[in-house]
């Protein structure tokens, strides 16, 4: 009798434990996108802000001075 109660309760430990790691990994994997999509979203503005920047920074073309006729 003793050995089956251990028995079982190994058993349940068993299949609790892989139900556990099963829904925490499928946790970690939502969480895992979510941050790898949020990653890819602030590259993208880095970069739009970085090309604002290098456009702000070109010097204008010089003004054509009209030429005075005498």
């Amino acid at each position: 009798m003793s050995e089956s109660i251990i028995l079982n309760f190994i058993v349940g430990m068993f299949i609790g434990s892989m139900f556990g790691i099963m829904i925490m990994a499928l946790l970690s994997g939502r969480r895992y996108n979510n941050m790898s999509q949020e990653i890819q979203d602030l590259r993208t503005q880095r970069l739009l802000l970085k090309d604002e920047l290098l456009k702000r920074q070109s010097k204008p073309r010089p003004r054509k001075y009209r030429q005075k006729n005498d």
